[in-house]
């Protein structure tokens, strides 16, 4: 059994007793996705591919008192299709845990079907004056910009991967004090088995005529990071930054210096209309064909590596239509090798808790470029929060 699992089942009757707020919430929802490959996947015979994920997830909290604060929150997919009948492998990739702790196992499966669950937050929150102290599995989120973050050094994420909104944890001991409304400062170590995959890194952010600011520091796993970041407006449009330079320490096999930045800007205008844009730079990245990606199998992508590409650019639009129905067009182009992304959705409010979703990600390129090898996928989702 795993050991938050059972850390919670032997506090449940405590904390019923002590009769302090205890509270659920989550979601139940159906994801169904149809891929057609652009390149042949070795050892799967099939010109497209589908899977159904019923995603249900739960989210506990204790409020013991007004300082001290108990959370864990699971995620519970049961995935079927032939993706999984075609592709044996698949289940393994999906059960890995880049934490410390391994809690992520397989409930039941068979070469069909498989029932997949991962606690990605378990934490203990407590707060005395200007002082934070969280301990546990948590999100660390030092980004500042909406879709790529150089300064999300501890758990950074896909763009792609929209399904899953609330983002991976760190198992990691967080510190943070308050020095005035708008500034703070914080110290964060992330447990691993080795020094490549061990981090401690400061942040402090303050705020100075109408901009927030940020500044980083610190070693994460093979590298010394220094960076900062910002947040604002310019005559009501948002205007955002970051950068971090990766340095590597002394003794690392390979080492790679690298530098990472993003800037964007966002606007929303009387009539509904909402723009917004982005442009990365990524040092390691190519100003060739910049292939390597791999949508399904390897969506993790690092603060340090973002992209394969030197250059990249993005852009969304979104408007409600109706009170009920809202629509969105993003895009990604590699500049340097033509390749691009297109995704296109809706999304149907059914009821205040109840919603529908359908979304294309649609890729295009030539072979061997950053987008040219991966196909076209196609989402509908049913969505019930509870």
């Amino acid at each position: 059994m795993k050991p938050f699992i059972f850390l919670f089942i032997v506090l449940l009757p405590l904390l019923i007793k002590a009769q302090q707020t205890v509270t659920l919430n989550g979601y139940v929802k159906d994801l169904y996705m149809f891929y057609h490959p652009e390149m042949d996947i070795p050892g799967v015979d099939s010109e497209f591919l589908s899977t159904n994920v019923v995603h249900n997830r739960l989210n506990f909290r204790w409020d013991a008192t007004s300082k001290f604060v108990a959370v864990v929150e699971m995620r519970n997919r049961l995935i079927f299709g032939n993706l999984v009948s075609k592709f044996p492998e698949y289940a393994s990739m999906v059960d890995v845990d880049n934490g410390f702790f391994d809690l992520s196992w397989m409930t039941a499966q068979n070469d069909k079907w498989f029932l997949h669950s991962m606690i990605d937050r378990a934490y203990l929150d407590y707060t005395a004056g200007k002082w934070q102290f969280r301990v546990g599995r948590q999100r660390i989120n030092w980004g500042v910009n909406l879709v790529w973050n150089p300064n999300d050094v501890f758990n950074s994420f896909s763009y792609f991967d929209f399904d899953y909104e609330e983002r991976p944890g760190s198992d990691a001991v967080r510190v943070q004090y308050y020095t005035g409304t708008t500034s703070s400062g914080e110290l964060v170590y992330k447990a691993g088995n080795d020094a490549d995959q061990t981090a401690v890194a400061g942040l402090y952010r303050f705020s100075c005529r109408g901009y927030d600011f940020q500044f980083i520091g610190g070693w994460v796993g093979p590298d010394l990071i220094a960076g900062g970041g910002w947040a604002g407006d310019i005559r009501g449009a948002g205007f955002r930054g970051e950068i971090t330079r990766f340095m590597p320490r002394k003794g690392v096999a390979n080492p790679v210096p690298a530098t990472v930045a993003s800037v964007s800007g966002d606007y929303t205008f009387r009539n509904g209309w909402y723009i917004h844009g982005s442009v990365l730079y990524s040092s390691n990245g190519t100003t060739g064909k910049a292939g390597g990606m791999n949508l399904l199998f390897n969506p993790d992508m690092s603060a340090k590596q973002l992209s394969f590409a030197r250059y990249s650019l993005f852009g969304q639009v979104s408007k409600p239509i109706t009170p009920l129905l809202s629509g969105s067009f993003s895009g990604i182009v590699n500049p340097s090798d033509g390749s691009f992304y297109a995704g296109p959705s809706l999304v149907y409010s059914l009821q205040n808790n109840l919603e529908l979703m359908l979304a294309g990600q649609l890729f295009f390129g030539s072979s061997g470029a950053e987008f040219g090898d991966i196909g076209q996928v196609v989402f509908g989702r049913l969505k019930w929060s509870f």
